[in-house]
């Protein structure tokens, strides 16, 4: 029998600040020139927000940003590697000389899906590997995100996880995968309950498996996966929920 789903934390509404309308959000997604993190984007901007698309390539980047502009989007490519101090500094510093706040960081960047590998005997350069963009990563963007989203005393940190890094998973491959992404929600869990009424809320999705590059043929279209994690960037102040884990909106087993 699986372990009941812990009930995720809701927030006290007398500490929040101002919400802020959608056209005045500057949103951040890494890992976002294709996949799901280009469709979140995507939904992101069709929703009315100012969206950064974080790329390790910054002609990648711009060449899917030109795709969204033409679309009507309010999007800008930036590059990032998520594993690089340098990158994630120099971009703190950009978004606080060009837009002075960050209210939504999606942290999408992932990698390291190594199906065939089993944990008596990866490589240990691959889990670092793992460990450094998947979980790490994250914890990097978060940290020079906060510090915007506390001075408007709004956020929404979305870390993009995987139901294989829940505790009662079941299965042998991908550890390194698995590890990171069982890491992440660990990470998601202990920062929601720092920034816990303040008005930074902090929630970890998996958005399924969805046809990607990574993900392979045969997933469900990328668009459902997306509208999850869209969902969860878009929370309303007024009975919102942090430190959860969600599919399709629903909570799930961590």
């Amino acid at each position: 029998m699986s372990p009941p789903v812990p009930f995720p934390r809701r927030a006290p509404r007398e500490r929040f600040g101002t919400e802020p309308p959608p056209s005045q959000r500057v949103a951040l997604v890494s890992g976002a020139n294709r996949g799901l993190g280009l469709e979140v984007s995507r939904q992101l901007a069709a929703a009315g927000m100012t969206v950064l698309l974080g790329a390790r390539q910054l002609a990648a980047g711009e060449k899917a940003a030109k795709a969204l502009r033409r679309a009507g989007g309010d999007v800008t490519a930036v590059q990032l590697d998520v594993t690089a101090q340098a990158d994630v500094d120099a971009l703190a510093e950009r978004i606080g000389r060009d837009y002075g706040r960050l209210d939504v960081l999606v942290n999408n960047a992932g990698a390291y899906f190594n199906l065939d590998e089993r944990a008596s005997s990866v490589d240990l350069a691959y889990v670092r590997g793992a460990l450094d963009t998947n979980l790490l990563g994250a914890w990097r963007l978060s940290e020079a995100a906060i510090p915007f989203m506390r001075r408007h005393a709004y956020g929404r940190i979305v870390n993009v996880s995987s139901g294989c890094g829940a505790i009662d998973s079941e299965g042998e491959d991908c550890p390194a995968y698995r590890v990171s992404k069982a890491a992440l929600n660990s990470y998601t869990r202990m920062l929601a309950a720092e920034l816990k009424g303040s008005g930074i809320l902090v929630n970890a999705v998996c958005p399924g498996w969805v046809a990607t590059d990574m993900g392979g043929p045969g997933g469900r279209p990328v668009a459902d996966g997306a509208a999850g994690i869209v969902w969860a960037a878009s929370l309303p102040s007024q009975g919102a929920i942090t430190g959860g884990f969600f599919r399709d909106r629903a909570p799930i087993a961590w």
